[in-house]
């Protein structure tokens, strides 16, 4: 098994290479377009600006070679982002995998105090796909200010703002989580067994 983590102008993507490791996978963080597709699996994680990834990701070629890669991909946080069609986050056109807009989070006036980022722990329901781990829900660890909403590629469904939105998404080799697993704990360290069982 070789897993390529792509490499791009997004954080928090040694924190995945770690949960790797403590899974006992080797990964290679790589922007070689040659490395990520020969990859067995490929990791598109990040914690970032929507513009300026996007930006990144073209001025590399990097946009070309993830929308044609044939084996399992999955998307964590800003790279679920980056596979749909537009961002509003920098009014940005993304990879298009998934054909739905990313969103900014308005916090209703309900007399709730809502806090933007969404940050924290909260639940995943509606499991289905890669998401089925064996349970009716799982808690993940969630930060971020768009989000994505429900389509026919929802695979898990998390509620904040007022909003039920996807928090995992599949279409074909591409999955997708809004949450971080590698920040998860056992369910995330769950899911990513899972992925790279697939």
């Amino acid at each position: 098994m070789e897993v390529a983590v792509i490499k791009y102008n997004a954080g928090n993507v040694f924190s995945v290479i770690n949960a790797l490791s403590r899974l006992g996978v080797k990964s290679v963080l790589t922007d070689d377009a040659d490395v990520i597709r020969r990859a067995s699996h490929v990791i598109f994680p990040g914690q970032g600006e929507a513009a300026g990834a996007m930006n990144c990701l073209r001025s590399t070629g990097l946009d070309q070679v993830i929308v044609n890669l044939r084996q399992p991909v999955l998307g964590i946080c800003i790279g679920q982002q980056l596979m749909c069609r537009h961002s509003e986050e920098g009014d940005v056109d993304c990879l298009g995998i998934f054909d739905t807009d990313v969103r900014k989070f308005i916090a209703p006036t309900d007399g709730n105090s809502w806090k933007i980022p969404h940050m924290g722990w909260n639940t995943v329901e509606n499991l289905r796909g890669f998401m089925e781990l064996g349970r009716q829900e799982e808690w993940m660890y969630f930060i971020h200010s768009y989000y994505v909403p429900q389509s026919e590629w929802t695979v898990g469904t998390t509620s904040y703002c007022g909003v039920d939105f996807s928090a995992a998404m599949q279409k074909d080799n591409f999955m997708a989580a809004q949450f971080h697993p590698e920040k998860s704990g056992e369910a995330g360290f769950r899911l990513l067994k899972h992925f790279l069982s697939i």
